[in-house]
């Protein structure tokens, strides 16, 4: 009989993609591997084809409405309730929290059926769900340095798992010499979109016409969006190919000679493993500031430069561009700092560490 893993993560890529990696490891080495998420997960289960994934209810409790506290308190018990039962029926040797809401309810049944628990932290800065299971877990995998979340669990720094497309998009980085083609590529989900959308096309309006022609620019804009960016970069002669979303974003990474991007813990881990430079700008509003925290480790190792969003204005953008085409940054050694700090073999470390704490 294969030894069974029961995997969670929040309904986002930046959790998701780190349990497809691992999932597909396990299933490579011969586990049967179970998923537990919410309904936010929809848009990223494509990748899951060997994995039994399994809808849990849950919800983040509010304490500025009692009446969604209420609600979210009985969210949260009756995906307790399935996920014992759940645990019952695959009775798994090991559970592994990827962070996020939805991995609470299965954490806590886990603790309850004396499952050992695995969290595993995309983040520079441990997120709430992980905080909260840290007093019933095992073992604690860090992907960027920092703190143990707890003084009585296994801890290893074990990088964050990242896709196989990603890996094998892994070429080396050649800077562009002077007067060559700049490629450009810009992304940051959805509210990040917009504000890049917004900001890139007054801030390549202050480059000279013939900084401007280097420009290869590829960027994320939302469709309500799309026609009016494109009309204003096609009216400054910037060459320009634009999307709401990118399937293929890792070759893209691999192709830009700079990204500039937000700062989750999904694309400060890409941004090392591919060695790529960026300019990075942390989503300002999140709870933790875990992407502030990411940003600053990928900065101290020289890997990016980071800009708080209040403080990135045209000028400024058209100020870190024009450094970029006048190769006043050298983004050769921006690439290898990058790369340094990359994880390739996380996943193998991730599923090791799997291993070792399971039950028999």
């Amino acid at each position: 009989m294969p030894k069974v893993a029961l995997l969670s993560a929040g309904g986002t890529g930046g959790h998701l993609f780190p349990a497809q990696a691992l999932g597909k490891e396990l299933v490579r080495r011969g586990w049967d591997v179970h998923l537990a998420t919410d309904t936010r997960a929809a848009h990223f289960l494509l990748g899951f084809d060997d994995i039994t994934v399994h809808e849990i209810r849950s919800a983040t409790p509010s304490v500025k409405s009692p009446i969604k506290a209420i609600r979210a308190i009985a969210s949260l018990a009756s995906g307790t309730w399935a996920s014992i039962k759940l645990i019952n029926s695959i009775k798994p040797s090991i559970f592994i929290g990827f962070g996020g809401y939805p991995t609470t309810p299965p954490g806590v049944a886990a603790a309850l059926k004396k499952v050992p628990i695995l969290l595993h932290e995309a983040n520079a800065t441990p997120g709430r769900a992980n905080r909260f299971l840290a007093r019933f877990a095992t073992g604690y995998a860090r992907s960027l340095p920092g703190a143990a979340i707890s003084a009585k669990v296994i801890d290893a720094e074990t990088g964050n798992p990242v896709r196989q497309t990603v890996l094998d998009a892994i070429r080396l980085y050649v800077a562009p010499q002077s007067g060559e083609r700049f490629n450009l590529l810009v992304f940051g989900g959805s509210q990040g979109a917009q504000v890049f959308s917004s900001l890139l096309p007054n801030a390549l309006a202050l480059l000279s016409e013939d900084e401007r022609k280097r420009i290869s620019l590829t960027l994320q804009v939302r469709l309500e969006d799309d026609s009016e960016c494109r009309e204003r970069l096609a009216d400054i002669g910037i060459n320009a190919e634009l999307a709401p979303f990118y399937g293929d974003l890792p070759e893209r990474i691999t192709n830009a000679h700079f990204v500039i991007a937000r700062a989750g813990a999904s694309t400060v881990s890409e941004l090392a493993v591919l060695g790529r430079p960026s300019l990075l700008v942390p989503y300002p509003y999140a709870l933790d500031h875990d992407q502030a925290a990411n940003a600053q480790v990928l900065q101290q190792a020289g890997g990016a430069i980071v800009t708080k969003q209040s403080e990135l204005t045209p000028q400024a953008l058209a100020e870190q561009l024009i450094k970029l085409l006048c190769g006043k940054l050298d983004l050769q050694d921006m690439a290898a700092s990058a790369q340094a700090m990359g994880r390739p073999d996380a996943t193998q470390r991730l599923a090791d560490m799997t291993v070792q704490l399971a039950r028999p």
